[in-house]
């Protein structure tokens, strides 16, 4: 027998258990599992004594800033999933407000072409949603390989270039303002009929436009200010009303980036009671809290935005009793020269994909999460929810060679020349963490190993 690649002496790790075994693999596909030595010969062999072998990591919110009519001086496709190799993920989901946005089937077919050479992991792409002007393209999206659908709560739409504006005032021209409830409903109505997710993101628009202008008026400009102009209230509104939504219209709902103590509650009771609704947070809700505002600056600005430490203690909670079952790294890089605009004019995202799995297993080190967990968080959970599963996101015979070793003891710090995005800036510089990603292999193949790229772009387009 000649096996394409064997990982032998590894500790296999799934959501449930792990053990020692070997993997052998064969035409991309896992052809054995076994604790003692099978005979033939291999192309590859990978000793994988000292480190835990998952099945590959999936992130399932990656803005790579590409569309087919240009790229961003931010990033690009080919710069994140090589960082996202790097960092252990052998599976990426693309977020669809690009340009064009992937609103029908036509511009998704044509971002394939455009990615399929770039990609050094698997991808998959989200379609988007903006309610009249494409509701009627969402079946013909869906079939054309859609993984799920996002709507950007509380965003203006540009008329003629379908661009999202997120700073919608009435004074602007050839917008359409924030979609109303009524409209929004339709939206999770029409998604239900695909059976496909939809994802939105959870901001309260015009709740936070008039808090807001209170915040302006007083003048007050720290990160305290901030807070009160994207309080707690603009994401529980927003969820109470998307899970009400799914419930009648029979949507699965994934609510993106959760960053409350109120949401957790809401995804947890909605749960209990059987809905099909799932949630996921960020490593950067994780580890930072405002308290750090003094710090970093800037650079710590998303939306939805970092808040306090109990939101944080909540998230962690959250993660660990399964009612978030999703870990994402909202991958939205901005240059340096933007982060480091004040508060109220830098750009709101953070570069993480390639830092989510050394910072996911710093967690596992300190005793916040088990390797178990993480297998689940970040393989099989995401798999399972899209439709991938076991396909994806499980070590099983028959299934897709994607593993990514881990070496629990390694230690690092995060140093923004090192990393492999488009655009090197980080909230993170300098930080030491424990527990490093040292191999990725993507259908069988080795595409990274010990923080560099191996080899040329392989990645495929994978679809429920």
């Amino acid at each position: 027998m000649k096996w394409d690649h064997v990982v032998k002496n590894g500790l296999l790790v799934d959501g449930e258990k792990t053990y020692p075994g070997n993997i052998y693999i064969q035409n991309e596909k896992i052809a054995a599992i076994t604790q003692g030595d099978l005979p033939g010969e291999a192309r590859e062999v990978t000793d994988a004594r000292g480190c835990h072998v998952f099945p590959g990591f999936i992130d399932i919110h990656v803005h790579s800033r590409e569309g087919v009519l240009g790229t961003s001086p931010k990033e690009d496709f080919y710069h994140a999933s090589m960082a996202a190799a790097i960092g252990g993920l052998t599976t990426i989901f693309d977020m669809p407000n690009i340009n064009p946005p992937i609103s029908n089937a036509e511009n998704l077919k044509n971002q394939v072409k455009n990615f399929t050479p770039k990609a050094f992991v698997d991808f998959a792409l989200w379609g988007i949603c903006l309610g009249k002007l494409n509701m009627d393209q969402l079946e013909q999206l869906s079939s054309a390989g859609a993984i799920a659908f996002k709507f950007f709560w509380g965003y203006a739409i540009d008329t003629k270039t379908f661009q999202l504006v997120y700073n919608y005032h009435p004074s602007m021209e050839h917008l359409i303002p924030p979609l109303d409830e009524g409209e929004i409903y339709q939206v999770f109505q029409k998604v239900a009929q695909t059976g496909k997710v939809l994802a939105i993101h959870a901001e309260n628009f015009a709740l936070i436009q008039a808090l807001t202008q209170e915040v302006a008026k007083s003048g007050a400009k720290d990160y305290e200010a901030f807070l009160k102009g994207r309080p707690n209230l603009a994401e529980e509104t927003t969820i109470q009303t998307g899970i009400s939504f799914a419930k009648e219209a029979g949507t699965k709902l994934h609510i993106l980036h959760v960053t409350t103590k109120e949401g957790v509650g809401l995804i947890r009771e909605a749960r209990a009671k059987g809905y099909p609704i799932t949630g996921e947070t960020c490593p950067h809700y994780l580890y930072l809290c405002d308290e750090d505002f003094p710090r970093l600056g800037s650079l710590m600005k998303v939306y939805p935005p970092i808040r306090r430490r109990e939101d944080q203690e909540m998230l962690w909670q959250g993660l660990n009793e399964g009612t978030l079952p999703v870990l994402s790294s909202d991958h939205a890089p901005h240059t340096e020269e933007e982060k480091k605009l004040d508060l109220w004019q830098a750009p709101a995202g953070i570069t993480g994909v390639e830092t989510m799995v050394p910072l996911m297993l710093h967690g596992v080190n300190q005793g916040k999460l088990t390797v178990n967990q993480l297998a689940k968080l970040l393989s099989e959970h995401p798999a399972r929810i899209f439709g991938l599963y076991p396909e994806k996101g499980s070590l099983q015979v028959g299934t897709d060679a994607d593993l990514t070793l881990v070496d629990l003891k390694l230690e690092t710090r995060i140093k923004k020349e090192k990393l492999h995005s488009k655009t090197k800036v980080t909230p993170y510089e300098g930080m030491k963490l424990q527990g490093a990603p040292v191999q990725t292999i993507v259908r069988g193949k080795t595409v990274a190993k010990d923080g560099e790229i191996v080899g040329i772009p392989g990645g495929k387009f994978i679809h429920s």
